[in-house]
């Protein structure tokens, strides 16, 4: 009865985590179809389930990196939603000051180090934090998470070859949602074979149901006991959908026929109804379930009228952080 309990209770966190990043990007869809919001936002509704399993098995001092659909990840490793909402309003209460929107999200006190658009940019980061952990003789781990488009960059290999012949502390987590921007990837490449990739570097690799939260926390877990033990990276690949189009709250039906009958397929397999489920099943009242919605929504809409409250960045402040500046030198205007 106890493990039982553990793994309910284990479940209730998954659920509450998945309707936390649901809820938020549907309402931030709401915002940047109504224009109130002006960042490009990509959106990972659909596919809740690996940031919110992979970060469960993570330890605060962890670092994460992702790249430009990583609203999920910052919320699932502890982020604060108040900030990433005035983020993605430009606020200079964001996470980022107003400066990144959207893409450009961190938390570093929980270990969101950062998030860059530029496909692929932030994996060879990532394993150069798996090398900063090893020299410092750390037991952290770092994570990577990208999408199955990365996987055809150079610096995707070089980062797997690098991290396995050092046997760093790396986990390469592929959110493989069959579309890069509008082209499926039977369409980009001869074979659908991306964890083998992970096999030609000789470091751990599998493929998971990323719809599956727990399924996918287990094999986190799995890597991420590897990686502290001394037993080298690995590269997991999260078999996953996401609902929105490539950018905006578009549901991308003019893509083709393809997507559109593929959407209807996925949206069945829906991580959270399925969670849900699940937890009907080990007995969790259907109330407990809906109050948490209560307070999700609570949250969502406390998030955004902290954002819409704070202020906007000054314009004089448009050139700091940008060139480098020494202590004490103030910079002329022209």
């Amino acid at each position: 009865m106890k493990g039982q309990s553990i793994e309910r209770d284990r479940l209730v966190d998954f659920y509450h985590m998945m309707l936390r990043i649901r809820v938020f990007e549907e309402r931030v869809a709401e915002l940047v179809e109504s224009k109130d919001v002006k960042t490009a936002c990509h959106f990972c509704i659909g596919q809740e389930a690996p940031p919110t399993g992979v970060c469960a098995a993570l330890e605060i001092e962890d670092q994460i990196f992702g790249a430009h659909r990583s609203h999920g990840h910052y919320l699932a490793k502890g982020g604060d939603m108040r900030t990433l909402m005035a983020e993605i309003f430009c606020r200079r209460t964001g996470c980022s000051s107003g400066r990144g929107g959207s893409m450009h999200v961190c938390a570093p006190e929980v270990g969101v180090v950062g998030t860059v658009p530029i496909v692929a940019a932030t994996i060879p980061i990532a394993v150069g934090a798996g090398m900063a952990y090893r020299l410092r003789g750390e037991s952290n781990v770092s994570v990577a998470f990208f999408g199955d488009g990365a996987t055809e960059e150079g610096h995707f290999h070089e980062s797997l070859n690098l991290a396995g012949i050092n046997q760093l502390p790396v986990l390469f987590v592929c959110e493989n949602n069959l579309y890069s921007s509008h082209m499926g990837i039977d369409e980009r490449r001869l074979k659908d074979n991306i964890p083998q990739s992970g096999d030609a570097h000789g470091i751990a690799s599998m493929s998971v149901d990323g719809n599956d939260v727990e399924a996918v926390y287990q094999a986190a877990l799995e890597a991420v006991a590897r990686a502290r033990s001394g037993g080298g990276p690995t590269l997991i690949e999260y078999r996953t959908f996401r609902w929105r189009g490539h950018v905006g709250p578009a549901w991308d039906y003019d893509v083709g026929v393809k997507r559109k009958d593929e959407l209807q397929e996925w949206v069945q397999k829906d991580p959270i109804a399925a969670t849900r489920r699940q937890l009907l099943e080990l007995g969790v009242a259907e109330a407990t379930l809906d109050e948490l919605r209560h307070l999700v929504d609570d949250e969502v809409r406390g998030a955004e009228l902290y954002a819409r409250q704070s202020p906007r960045p000054e314009a004089s402040e448009v050139l700091d952080h940008v060139f480098y500046q020494p202590q004490g030198v103030t910079q002329c205007a022209s």
